[in-house]
């Protein structure tokens, strides 16, 4: 009867559709922030998930591919606030993008290093295919303050629209860290704001 008991404790638990999937993803990432991309391979990640590398190889065929599942699966969207303002709006995601994001985009310059080399691409390009096809979040806000009459309606360039996030990501990146809760005041109100035409104190609030 222990013997049994022995030989079912020691069956491993057949997983399949999303849950096999997910499994898989979990020991991708696993391997991704402990070895990088050079260490990124089916073997490694067959290994650390307990299965072989046809079972990867079918999902997703292209190592390419599976890095790309990997990530989406680990870059959850943000949630956009809707105050009514649109500096308070812009403080909200900065600071979500501070808090949730830092640490990832970090470690993903770091350990993605390898594969923009031997692609030839960029973290703006691994931006793009992460969003899929939401639109970037500043531009959603923008859209809003727009729809409330907060802004005019006029041409905006993209660089403009996505200042702000391009600005904290820079510091993020330039600091290995996170950024201060005044450098986001002063993205906003002193760089961002007057750069569309609105003057921060007449849309100033509780911080």
């Amino acid at each position: 009867m222990v013997s049994e008991q022995r030989r079912t404790e020691g069956t491993p638990t057949r997983r399949r559709g999303a849950a096999l999937e997910n499994a898989l993803l979990d020991a991708a990432w696993e391997v991704l922030v402990e070895q990088g991309y050079h260490g990124f391979t089916y073997e490694t990640v067959a290994a650390r998930a307990g299965t072989s590398k046809p079972v990867l190889y079918r999902r997703w065929p292209q190592r390419e591919d599976l890095l790309i599942a990997t990530l989406a699966r680990h870059w959850r969207p943000l949630d956009l606030p809707d105050t009514g303002s649109l500096r308070q709006d812009a403080l909200a995601v900065l600071r979500a993008v501070n808090a949730e994001r830092s640490r990832l985009v970090i470690l993903l310059r770091i350990q993605l290093a390898d594969y923009f080399r031997e692609t030839g691409t960029s973290f703006g390009d691994l931006r793009s295919r992460l969003r899929l096809a939401d639109q970037p979040p500043f531009a959603t806000l923008v859209d809003r303050a727009v729809e409330r009459g907060e802004l005019t309606e006029a041409p905006r360039s993209e660089r403009v629209v996505n200042l702000p996030f391009d600005l904290v990501r820079h510091d993020m990146l330039m600091t290995m860290g996170a950024v201060p809760d005044a450098t986001i005041v002063e993205i906003v109100d002193r760089v961002w704001l007057p750069l569309l035409g609105l003057n921060p104190h007449d849309t100033q609030a509780e911080l």
